[in-house]
């Protein structure tokens, strides 16, 4: 009993203490907040755990600048500092709660979106329980008032107040470590900032998000307008005229995009144990009025999904380093898909997902691009059996997207994104039609399962739009994003395609994705010609029939006789009919036979395809790294402007439905919705 009324004589009565109680106030707060204000999705031990320590680091380390100071100053200091922290934690809170992100120097850098975004509706956002981040100020206040604290004025030794500090930058590095551990490329390939809160922390986050802010205005700085003129010259200077015969074919078309997860080409037309684990994409794949390519790769790095989202929109490459959108999609300006087809065509444009809108930035990233409306997981029922892995389950999420579709004025322009079929490839029994692979690979294995299951949603969609004749108005394009099975499992990939051996040239053959334009009275093909996810966008804009040679794009048109055929991967290596370069080394596209004594001339042509891979890469990087479309747009464009969209779901909803459209499909329906056509075997609707 003596022991602690002496503790406690010591927590109030000196200035070490009352450090000790602030910090162990702010820390229990923040942690409060972390698990009732936001949707960080801890998961296991080790991310729980630094989810419960990570705010103790920063904490320490800026409350304790506190103690450097003499006499009362200190403690006033200490309470400054606790509550600009407090203040900081409460603007996330509401910012959070209105865009699911964190606020960031970037955003509040390059649209004053903190003011625009949250001043219009911070009365109507706020909740009586946000103040809880100032509890901790009102109790210290409180017990000063009151005197159960004590101000202590005499001052700590220096080398007490530097060693707080040297401990809480160890403690930083070690949460780190922990961290990097649990999740590689924590901070190289950012994805999504909750990851940085959640294993990190809120000031963390701040810090790294400055650096990274800093570091972008600093390569914007260095670029100007020299720098967009020389990449305009090697554009003018390659440029590949549109095939004339396909150019217009779908001229104000809906588009719609489904976007295959993981989706690897071998899945089309391939059977496990007899049966057929994509019949309804090997149909459209083969089907009179579908466009196929065979020969159609996927270009991404780090970013994945984001790099494909990049090229897709923007006909610009993902980065050597990261990814794009989350780096520069809020600060750059962009001449994206949306845009462009809103402003030529009068477009209305959308994405719709059923997983985070956070997640590769896309929240922000999409403002940039153009896009009028956004619908992530909040704008779906999200019931405990819906959710898996990265978002909704795809016959989930297409059936309560249909009332959002059909409300869309045509044209539309709708990109949709599936997750199912991601890794780590598991689905719940109930929702098993097929059975696994037996390569014994657990990554593997599963993945005929759930790109079976995609298949069944893609089919129950495509019968909705026929029912709804909504498939006679619209040009579906499909598209794989990336590998689904990486190059680090060669042993079961042979297994999968029956080869006796699979090398790096099988791994980068095997890196094949679909893609595929269907449309009724389309004159279809399965065309065999080498291209890229850069490509997407110029021969889309060709089929709409909307020029595009006096843009920013490395892409050609693929139905163009004249295309290049010389598919760049992210690394460097390459891809052409004749040849590819693999990890340094090259090889005969043909025979996958390895150049070993190249002569004089073929030598110097493997040189001249490398260089012109280095020489696209390196110029699409200047045009992201440098923002360089500020300093050009064509004259028909108008520059986007981010702080003109709003993502929030009432406000999204409001527009959606204040008009009764007539060119939607729902005004086309007599006013009714078209939901009963949409029929799912989905286990989880049975009732």
């Amino acid at each position: 009993m003596k022991s602690i009324k002496s503790f406690f004589n010591w927590l109030t009565k000196t200035k070490l203490g009352f450090f000790i109680i602030v910090l162990t106030l702010f820390w229990l707060k923040t942690y409060w907040v972390y698990l009732n204000k936001f949707n960080l999705g801890a998961v296991g031990p080790m991310q729980n755990f630094l989810l419960l320590i990570n705010p103790i680091p920063a904490g320490m380390l800026l409350l304790g600048i506190g103690l450097f100071f003499k006499g009362r100053k200190s403690y006033w200091i200490v309470m400054i500092i606790d509550f600009l922290l407090s203040l900081w934690l409460f603007a996330n809170i509401l910012y959070y709660r209105e865009f699911s992100n964190f606020l960031s120097f970037s955003i509040m850098k390059t649209s004053g979106s903190t003011s625009d975004n949250l001043g219009k509706s911070i009365a109507g956002i706020t909740q009586a329980s946000d103040f809880l981040a100032f509890l901790d100020v009102a109790i210290i206040i409180a017990l000063l008032i009151f005197k159960v604290i004590r101000i202590d004025i005499r001052p700590l030794k220096l080398r007490v107040n530097l060693m707080i500090e040297t401990l809480a930058l160890t403690l930083m590095g070690i949460n780190l470590l922990m961290a990097q551990e649990d999740r590689s490329g924590l901070l190289t390939r950012t994805f999504d900032n909750n990851y940085i809160v959640k294993y990190l922390g809120m000031n963390e986050y701040a810090v790294y998000d400055g650096f990274k802010t800093a570091q972008t205005s600093a390569q914007m700085a260095k670029a100007n307008v020299s720098d967009i003129n020389s990449v305009q010259k090697y554009l003018k200077a390659n440029y590949v005229k549109p095939n004339p015969e396909y150019t217009g074919v779908a001229k104000g078309k809906n588009v719609l995009v489904i976007h295959l997860e993981s989706f690897q080409q071998f899945l089309i037309g391939y059977k496990w144990k007899g049966k057929e684990v994509t019949p309804n994409l090997n149909k459209i794949y083969h089907a009179k009025d579908t466009i196929s390519f065979d020969n159609f790769f996927n270009q991404v790095g780090q970013g994945k999904t984001s790099d494909a989202e990049m090229m897709l929109e923007n006909s610009l490459y993902g980065l050597q380093s990261g990814s794009a959108m989350s780096s520069y999609g809020t600060s750059n300006t962009f001449q994206s898909a949306p845009a462009i087809l809103h402003q030529q065509a009068g477009y209305t444009t959308a994405v719709m997902h059923g997983g985070a809108g956070s997640f590769w930035n896309r929240n922000n990233a999409y403002k940039s691009f153009g896009y009028q409306y956004f619908m992530p997981l909040s704008f779906y029922e999200n019931k405990p059996d819906y959710y898996i892995g990265y978002g909704i389950k795809d016959k989930l999420f297409f059936n309560q997207s249909i009332k959002y579709i059909e409300r869309l004025p045509q044209p539309f322009y709708l990109k949709m994104i599936t997750v199912t079929n991601h890794y780590p490839y598991d689905i719940d029994k109930k929702n098993q039609t097929i059975s696994k692979t037996n390569t014994g690979d657990e990554t593997v294995d599963g993945y005929v399962q759930t790109a079976h299951y995609l298949d069944q949603a893609i089919g129950q969609l495509m019968s909705w739009m026929k029912k709804t004749g909504l498939d006679k108005n619209t040009l579906i394009m499909f598209y794989g994003d990336h590998y689904g099975i990486s190059g680090n499992h060669h042993k079961a990939s042979a297994e999968l395609l029956k080869k006796d051996s699979f090398n790096d040239f099988d791994n980068l053959n095997f890196q094949r994705v679909p893609l595929m334009f269907h449309m009724k009275g389309l004159k279809g093909k399965i065309d065999h010609t080498y291209g890229g996810e850069i490509d997407v966008l110029p021969t889309l804009l060709n089929l709409l029939g909307i020029k595009d040679n006096d843009t920013i794009q490395f892409g050609h048109d693929l139905l163009s006789k004249n295309a290049p055929q010389i598919v760049a991967q992210r690394n460097g290596d390459f891809i052409t009919p004749e040849y590819a370069k693999v990890t340094g080394n090259y090889y005969y596209t043909k025979t996958g036979k390895k150049i070993t004594h190249p002569n004089k001339r073929l030598k110097e042509k493997l040189l001249t395809l490398s260089n012109q891979v280095t020489t696209q890469l390196s110029l699409s990087d200047r045009v992201i790294d440098g923002n360089l479309l500020r300093f050009y747009q064509p004259k028909w464009f108008t520059k986007v402007k981010p702080s003109d969209y709003n993502y929030n779901k009432d406000e999204s909803l409001k527009t959606l439905y204040s008009k009764d459209n007539k060119t939607s499909l729902w005004y086309k329906n007599h006013k009714k919705t078209t939901q009963s056509k949409f029929k799912t075997d989905a286990p989880e609707l049975e009732k």
